[in-house]
């Protein structure tokens, strides 16, 4: 027999709907992500750690659940939401059923909810944090609570715990990866390009990273705000001095540009998706991206040596930055998709080319 279970918002509003995946209480920040498919990307994507995730596509779980398609190995998101969950999963791929896999990994989902009307709640009132529960009942201190929950530590949550070494056949170039939450599809894109991948802690010093001696470093996306990682970004400050060829990707082009002497905002609700249109400045080209952030780079902030590459093609924001003072770039979606379109996947190329140049 199905349970009721409710999304009590920080705002008072509660929604009705029916427990699956985990039975268990959580608390985090809702967002939500307007992707068609790659629900398994978006489970094991670290960029929500902390977060209760929202499907706003009606239908999830229709493919079941494929190991293949994850991006990490183990969910950290805090909830999911979807309209509808499918008990019956149809893919020649599927290893498992949905409602099955979040059980095993202790998330817990609640479906049956109006998602199109939750949805327009948060573009109109911005990110909320929400407890999914029980019961309805709630009191003046509970919302109290509800209100005060904030996301910390999440890149020292997500990152690896020791040196990781993914080298492909023929290697020629040596790149040292940052893990801020990495997705896994950015290593195979590096591979792929002949790229030995050393993948490092967040919390790894500049002199350790370049006693491997690289070729490039990749700055990989992760959660939380990045403003938070002071130690980091002091790190990234000594790497960039040594004009290593160096390539940001979401929370890494966020972290770059604070190096850099730039500032990051909180957006009213962030870019979730795999249809986020961005508009490259120099071609006026507009390519559809896959995202997942809730802060940008201010553009206004960024300092001589510094050009904003491109834009978010709904809001303005800035979605990329050029730098002429070291061999660095960096862009805030996500060029190595999954799930998502691959019309920005050239920058890899980019990233291999800078460093071609660099050993010559």
């Amino acid at each position: 027999m199905s349970k009721k279970a409710y999304l009590i918002l920080e705002n008072g509003t509660v929604f009705e709907g029916t427990s699956f995946g985990a039975e268990k209480e959580t608390t985090g920040e809702l967002v939500f992500t307007t992707a068609m498919t790659g629900y398994l990307e978006t489970l094991t994507d670290p960029s929500y750690y902390g977060q209760v995730v929202m499907q706003t596509f009606p239908l999830i779980g229709n493919y079941g659940v494929i190991h293949a398609d994850f991006e990490t190995d183990t969910p950290v998101l805090k909830g999911y939401i979807v309209r509808e969950w499918c008990q019956a999963p149809s893919n020649f791929r599927s290893e498992g059923q949905l409602d099955a896999f979040l059980k095993e990994k202790g998330v817990p989902g609640i479906c049956g909810i109006d998602t199109r009307a939750l949805t327009r709640i948060v573009r109109e009132y911005g990110v909320l944090n929400v407890k999914i529960q029980y019961t309805p009942d709630f009191t003046d201190e509970d919302l109290q609570a509800l209100k005060a929950y904030k996301i910390v530590n999440a890149v020292e949550s997500t990152t690896c715990s020791e040196i990781e070494v993914f080298e492909p056949e023929n290697a020629k170039y040596n790149v040292v990866l940052m893990d801020f939450g990495a997705k896994h599809n950015i290593g195979r894109e590096l591979n792929k390009r002949g790229c030995k991948l050393t993948v490092v802690p967040a919390h790894t010093t500049a002199e350790e990273i370049l006693a491997l001696d690289p070729d490039g470093i990749m700055l990989s996306n992760g959660p939380g705000d990045p403003a938070e990682n002071t130690g980091v970004i002091e790190e990234l400050k000594k790497l960039c001095e040594k004009k290593i060829p160096i390539f940001g990707i979401c929370l890494g082009h966020q972290l770059l540009a604070l190096a850099q002497g730039g500032k990051t905002e909180k957006l009213h609700y962030g870019h979730r998706g795999a249809n986020q249109p961005v508009k490259e400045l120099e071609s006026g080209r507009v390519f559809i991206t896959s995202q997942n952030h809730g802060y940008a780079v201010v553009s206004d902030s960024l300092h001589e040596g510094a050009e904003v590459s491109f834009v978010n093609g709904n809001d303005g924001t800035c979605e990329g930055v050029n730098y002429t003072n070291m061999p660095a770039f960096s862009v805030q979606f996500h060029p190595e998709a999954c799930g998502g379109p691959q019309e920005t996947s050239f920058l890899f190329g980019k990233f291999v080319k800078m460093m071609e140049e660099h050993k010559k």
